[in-house]
């Protein structure tokens, strides 16, 4: 499945990456920029297992040529096999196929690089900054860690996105995205202060995940396995 993927196909191979056959079952515009899709894991779930914010790379093809893109998988069910990916619609192939996508439907995908280590002890707080890329792996992990205290700052997108957030345990900080990086800065070193076992979990455009992950490490001296950073997606 390998073939005409180009580079980045031939990579994942060499990585041993595992590929897969989804299906579309049904879908729902929960937004009007916001989609999700129902499918079928093609035996994905049955061969890998499920952890929080599991994700998988699906193939598009654009302008001619191999395109990926991660997802994180929302509602797994290993029995059924069965899983929702969600879209935060905008200008691209994946976007423009989640918008056309049927039952019926196939898509190619691959799994590899996905991966979730718990940092031990557990977190007495989550302080986790994302945008509507990365809404689906926050609600994973909310999920994963239960009880756990949250401090989401948030960019961008309506109010009416699907967050999994309990008022009496999630803190939901909705930020600009030109004032994200400064508002977290400012905030984020007494709550780190007040927080005896903090995780800091970042997940935004490549840019800003790079800048506040600097941050965090550099200036906050917060240890590598009490933090994760993942650029979701490149800004232009």
């Amino acid at each position: 499945m390998a073939q005409g993927r180009g580079w980045e196909g031939a990579v994942l191979k060499l990585m041993r990456g595992k590929d897969f056959t989804f299906t579309v079952t049904g879908s729902e515009q929960v937004t009007p920029d916001y989609r999700r899709l129902h499918l079928t894991d093609g035996g994905l779930l049955a061969a890998t297992g499920v952890h929080p914010t599991m994700w998988v790379r699906l193939w598009f093809t654009n302008a001619g040529k191999p395109h990926q893109r991660a997802y994180t998988l929302v509602d797994p069910d290993p029995a059924a096999g069965t899983f929702a990916l969600e879209f935060a619609l905008h200008e691209g192939a994946a976007s423009d196929w989640a918008r056309a996508a049927k039952p019926g439907d196939t898509i190619e995908a691959t799994v590899q690089g996905t991966g979730f280590a718990e940092p031990a002890p557990a977190p007495s707080r989550i302080l986790a900054i994302g945008d509507p890329a990365s809404l689906p792996a926050i609600n994973s992990l909310l999920d994963a860690l239960g009880a756990t205290p949250a401090t989401i700052w948030f960019e961008g997108g309506g109010d009416d996105l699907p967050f999994r957030t309990d008022p009496a345990r999630h803190d939901l900080r909705r930020t600009p995205r030109a004032e994200l990086v400064d508002r977290v800065k400012t905030e984020l070193p007494a709550l780190l202060a007040a927080t005896p076992d903090p995780y800091v979990w970042i997940a935004c455009d490549t840019r800003t995940t790079r800048t506040l992950s600097a941050y965090v490490r550099k200036d906050l001296a917060v240890p590598k396995e009490r933090t994760h950073a993942l650029g979701y997606w490149r800004a232009d």
